[in-house]
């Protein structure tokens, strides 16, 4: 597949004070350990709002659900929007407790002391406190090491270790879940990623992986990265795609109205979607970005579905 910019490899390195989780370059240094915000909680509103995204009150559950939001520094930019959108649609009660940087194995009971999640945010320390209906689980998938749970296990140093580690962290994230919930739930939601640029087929394979456990555990996946991929050609990048009916409708989302086509990357970063700069401290997007949007969007739809 052709490289966005024949750069792209260096500006990886760039983009690691957000704390994405691009294959670093050979010889790269590790970033200096990203700072993360506590865990934010946002009850269910009294009344729900009415923009137009919202769905009808005969599509909505009869329960309005707990959610429980985890991931990396995608989740970190996307959690406001999600949680808007879940509590417009769902009037759900919601959680959310991203850490940029992290990988799947920072979120296992057992690993606070080469974690970057800290023993009270640990996926299952989150369940017991929290008794969520759902734990939506959003993964780039760490493929560089950057976070010392992985052991220093790299995509590029060896896939066959890479894979076969992230699906054993999967499955103990599950495993780890399903006993904090004590018989009773959460259901796990898993986020499919959108293309890679630098090593397409990685998340191919890791959204795969998603798919095989979400059978095998009764989880659902939310196909976010098909939303933000082209029509009919699921794992190409792209930074442009044609404006939607409801961005054309809404100022700022259709960010070339006079082409048709909106922006979901800054020129300098494939990796995020929030179209403002990235900073040294991560936060959540403060800008209209349409990936964003649309990410949320998808995972929202599936929440409702599993909730039914």
């Amino acid at each position: 597949m052709r490289k966005p910019w024949g750069v792209g490899v260096l500006l990886a390195g760039l983009l690691l004070g957000a704390c994405g989780d691009p294959e670093s370059a050979p010889g790269d240094p590790a970033p200096a350990a990203p700072r993360a915000t506590a865990s934010t909680r946002q009850p269910a509103p009294a009344a729900s709002s009415s923009p137009a995204a919202s769905s009808s009150p005969a599509a909505r559950p009869h329960k309005a659900p707990r959610v429980l939001y985890l991931g990396d520094s995608l989740a970190m930019e996307n959690q406001k929007v999600l949680g808007r959108e879940l509590r417009r649609d769902l009037r759900a009660e919601y959680t959310s407790a991203p850490y940029s940087g992290t990988t799947l194995c920072d979120y296992l009971e057992g690993t606070a002391r080469r974690s970057l999640v800290p023993a009270s945010d640990k996926a299952a320390a989150l369940v017991r406190r929290l008794r969520p209906d759902v734990v939506v689980l959003q993964f780039w998938g760490n493929s560089w090491g950057y976070t010392p749970c992985m052991d220093g296990i790299t995509h590029a140093k060896s896939p066959s270790r890479y894979f076969t580690r992230y699906a054993a962290d999967a499955r103990r994230l599950t495993e780890q879940i399903a006993a904090a919930g004590r018989g009773s739930g959460p259901r796990i939601v898993w986020v499919a990623q959108g293309p890679d640029p630098i090593t397409p087929d990685r998340v191919r394979r890791v959204n795969a992986l998603y798919a095989r456990l979400a059978a095998a555990s009764g989880a659902l996946v939310a196909d976010a990265g098909r939303a933000v991929s082209p029509v009919g050609d699921r794992y190409t990048w792209t930074r442009y795609l044609p404006c939607t009916a409801f961005e054309r409708a809404r100022p700022g989302f259709c960010t070339q109205p006079s082409r048709d086509r909106t922006a979901l990357h800054r020129a300098d970063d494939y990796l995020h979607f929030c179209l403002a700069p990235t900073t040294s401290r991560p936060k959540p997007c403060p800008v209209p970005s349409p990936g964003i949007l649309r990410i949320a969007r998808e995972i929202t739809k599936t929440v409702r579905q599993s909730t039914r």
